[in-house]
């Protein structure tokens, strides 16, 4: 199992590099920031100096939509990147939920991601492609490498990342959907004719490792992670609106605890202390994230690994990011690495 770690480009863009360069030294092998040109500064700006000050980090983020740069200069921007660096990105991508929200547009469209997925990775790979209809081609590009990972919830989505993506991004850490969701990509997959074990499965979580399993340390790193729940959310909410509570398309354990949802301020995204996450009930975080001292972190790790996953990416959203970070460098990384 490879690891991840996810953080928002919040200034200075200093501490996100210094941050990944810790979690590299930390036997994590992939660095994440989340993609939202309003509430946040830059990544792609912020991935060269990453990319500069490591050396084996593959970086992305999670995640990038169809809708907020054209795909030219998306596939461009990677490709540069991969030029200097050799080939050490990742394009996570999604129909764009904040990105998209705060500046006023719905989020896009499965048929529009779905056409994107294939058009950034074939430019950024060198090979032509159609952009709004006209042929493309950067001529520029070497040996250019770009797997593009997607980020689905619902059933539609998760057909989707089976059919195109060469990864599916999960936002919960929890084993009974995890399973639900990864078979779902995997038939998917399997009903297009690709190799279901080709798809690269990653579960995104924020993790919080305390001392000891005491009622006080574990509801401390409760409110640390909340926010999550309501990040998730917002997707679920989604999902209600266009199946219906209790379609039997998505599993009721995801949808049901969102029914006391009043709203959602994207200024508080992601953030310790969003207050529109009063909403999500204790056991949601539980099962959501990954609390508590290493060995229950290595407990649930080894249940995901079992279910097929192949990376998990620590959010650290949090007031513990470096002692995380160092944490799962010392006890929970070499279980699963070997290193």
């Amino acid at each position: 199992m490879d690891f991840g770690l996810v953080l928002q480009t919040d200034p200075p863009a200093s501490e996100v590099v210094g941050l990944m360069r810790r979690a590299e030294r930390n036997g994590f092998t992939y660095g994440w920031t989340f993609d939202s040109a309003v509430l946040w500064q830059e990544p792609f700006v912020i991935y060269s100096r990453i990319l500069e000050h490591t050396r084996k980090l593959t970086v992305g983020p999670m995640v990038t939509n169809p809708g907020t740069r054209t795909w030219e200069v998306t596939a461009s921007t990677f490709a540069t990147l991969n030029d200097m660096y050799g080939n050490r990105t990742v394009c996570g991508i999604g129909r764009g939920d904040s990105a998209m929200r705060v500046a006023g547009r719905a989020p896009n469209t499965l048929a529009r991601l779905g056409e994107a997925i294939d058009v950034i990775r074939d430019l950024a790979e060198g090979r032509e492609a159609a952009v709004d209809g006209n042929p493309v081609r950067i001529p520029w590009v070497r040996e250019g490498k770009l797997p593009v990972w997607m980020a689905a919830y619902g059933p539609k989505a998760l057909a989707l990342a089976g059919q195109k993506a060469d990864g599916f991004i999960l936002q919960l850490a929890d084993p009974f959907l995890t399973e639900w969701m990864v078979k779902a990509v995997r038939d998917a997959a399997e009903a297009a004719g690709r190799d279901p074990a080709s798809v690269t499965i990653c579960v995104a979580a924020p993790a919080y490792v305390t001392a000891d399993d005491s009622p006080a340390a574990l509801a401390h790193a409760r409110e640390q992670c909340r926010w999550f729940g309501g990040m998730v959310g917002n997707h679920v909410a989604d999902l209600v609106a266009r199946y219906g509570e209790h379609s039997g398309l998505v599993p009721e354990d995801l949808t049901a605890y969102i029914k006391s949802r009043e709203g959602y301020d994207y200024s508080h995204h992601g953030r310790t202390g969003n207050p529109d996450t009063a909403f999500v009930p204790d056991e949601i975080v539980d099962r959501f994230c990954l609390l508590g001292p290493a060995s229950a972190h290595i407990e649930k790790l080894t249940a995901l690994r079992d279910l097929g996953v192949d990376q998990f990416a620590v959010y650290a959203m949090h007031d513990a990011r470096e002692s995380v970070i160092d944490a799962y460098g010392s006890e929970v990384v070499p279980v699963f690495t070997g290193a």
